[in-house]
């Protein structure tokens, strides 16, 4: 068993330790929660009803307050929220006040009591920060449309020709840059000292109000390193323990040097659990067409040990520790629709989410089973609250991988390496001082038997089963005739030398 460790180390980069130890949850505001202590509008959607591109359910952040002990039974320890500020859109990426909580949420004073009761909680807070582009009700932008060339305003944006048109018709130029061409979402000129200045004093700002870190999206589309050193210096100054994570799909070594960013949603882990878990089964292509996840390549165990390894030495060890390691999101389908409902391959994904390096993240809903269809919207349903209609098992499948990850420091600590790997098993071993953890998946339709050589550092002494399965007998120092059955992982715990 050769070792790879998880990325160079340098001492001059540093990501917040919380991160390492961390589990995520992330929440799509206006679908997790209702409190009727927060005033809604009238025109909401039914809760359970299909989720609509315009529609709003009505959630709010007094409703996630309601249920943090749902999630702190889960073993949750972080929240990533999708924005919350002011916006006229269900998902509140087209901001209009990055001061201001919208009021459908609960405004300000509902962040800070869900800010002080999930911080009595142990868990953290992390919210969403879209800098690259507004909405059309954002001030700076809304003064240029009421006042034209004369408005003091009019280097905030890039204007290219009148008059404007911000709702059409659709022949008609928007006459300003527009992220991906919607008019609705007015981009940043961030090489305008004073929108520099605007958008690093709101992410200070909120660190100095108490929030613990910042999800960033898409960052790469602010391409100006000097931007986001500056960000990563106000933030870090206002708390060094913040947590900056980029929503970059792809290799993002680029941002983390360790100047810019401490880690960023990976989704080149996603790819590969669903190229390599999915492929027995089947997978709902349709379902990854039409987003960023798109293309995912089947993967054998080889090609899956080959992922894993090359991921746990792409980025600073720092960086590889603080990733944020996701199954799906806001932003994709959900994996147990793309798996075809297969339930044994979201098992083994999160097998392998609590035990690689990085800070897992669940999508709200995905632990009792919540699917949805091939859109991105369908992702996006009302968690359903009526636990008679939970998927228990699964619940208490995750939550108790939750526990083994929380307990043992080598899963989160750990150095990386592949062990052992064929066309349908996969096993790696962390290693942190002198206990290691041996992880054994077997992705295929049949019963598993094999033998995963000696290692090259000191030999196995001991090993026992944690998760899933029997330990195999030691021969040597390696593993011998280990049983791994069809769709299933097993977690070996024990000490080296």
């Amino acid at each position: 068993m050769e070792t790879t460790t998880a990325g160079t180390r340098s001492p001059a980069f540093v990501t917040p330790d919380w991160v390492k130890d961390a589990v995520f949850y992330q929440i799509f505001p206006d679908r997790f929660a209702r409190s009727l202590a927060v005033p809604k509008p009238a025109n909401l959607e039914p809760w359970e009803s299909p989720p609509t591109i315009h529609g709003f359910k009505g959630g709010d952040l007094l409703g996630v307050a309601d249920h943090l002990d749902y999630l702190q039974d889960l073993g949750i320890t972080a929240i990533y929220f999708c924005p919350v500020f002011r916006s006229t859109a269900n998902h509140r990426y087209h901001t209009h006040d990055y001061y201001e909580v919208d009021p459908v949420l609960g405004g300000n004073p509902a962040l800070a009591t869900l800010r002080d009761e999930a911080h009595r909680r142990g868990i953290r807070i992390v919210l969403d920060g879209v800098f690259n582009h507004c909405g059309r009700g954002f001030f700076q932008f809304n003064h240029i449309l009421e006042n034209g060339p004369e408005s003091p305003y009019i280097d905030w944006f890039t204007v290219y020709s009148w008059p404007l048109h911000p709702y059409g018709p659709p022949d008609a130029p928007a006459g300003y840059n527009a992220w991906w061409n919607d008019r609705a979402l007015p981009e940043f000129n961030t090489s305008n000292p004073a929108v520099r200045d605007f958008l690093w004093r709101v992410g200070q700002f909120w660190i100095d109000w108490g929030i613990d870190g910042w999800r960033l999206d898409v960052p790469n589309e602010i391409d100006d390193d000097d931007f986001w050193r500056e960000f990563r210096r106000r933030v870090k100054a206002a708390n060094a323990d913040a947590y900056i994570v980029g929503e970059i799909w792809d290799d993002a070594r680029r941002w983390l040097a360790g100047d810019q960013f401490d880690a960023v949603m990976n989704y080149l882990f996603t790819r590969a659990c669903l190229g390599f878990l999915t492929r027995p089964r089947g997978m709902a292509q349709e379902a990854v067409a039409g987003n960023g996840l798109n293309p995912v390549e089947p993967l054998d165990g080889h090609g899956f040990a080959s992922a894993l390894d090359r991921l746990a030495r792409l980025y600073p060890h720092e960086a590889t520790l603080a990733q944020l390691n996701l199954l799906d999101s806001h932003d994709t389908a959900r994996f147990l629709h793309i798996a075809r409902g297969d339930e044994s391959a979201l098992r083994l994904a999160y097998l392998v989410q609590m035990t690689f390096p990085g800070a897992p993240c669940v999508y709200y809903g995905d632990e009792i089973g919540m699917s949805g269809g091939d859109s991105v919207e369908a992702a996006r349903g009302g968690f359903i609250w009526d636990s008679g209609r939970w998927n228990t098992e699964l619940r208490e499948y995750v939550k108790g991988l939750i526990g083994v990850r929380h307990r043992l420091a080598t899963l989160r600590r750990g150095d990386f390496s592949v062990s052992y790997a064929d066309d349908t098993c996969c096993v790696f071993t962390r290693r942190f001082g002198g206990e290691l953890a041996v992880v054994g998946l077997n992705a295929g339709e049949a019963t598993a038997r094999i033998d995963v050589a000696p290692p090259t550092e000191p030999a196995v002494s001991r090993l026992e089963a944690v998760w899933g399965g029997e330990a195999p007998e030691l021969h040597e120092g390696g593993l011998r005739n280990w049983v791994l059955p069809p769709r299933s992982g097993t977690i070996l715990t024990g000490t080296a030398g």
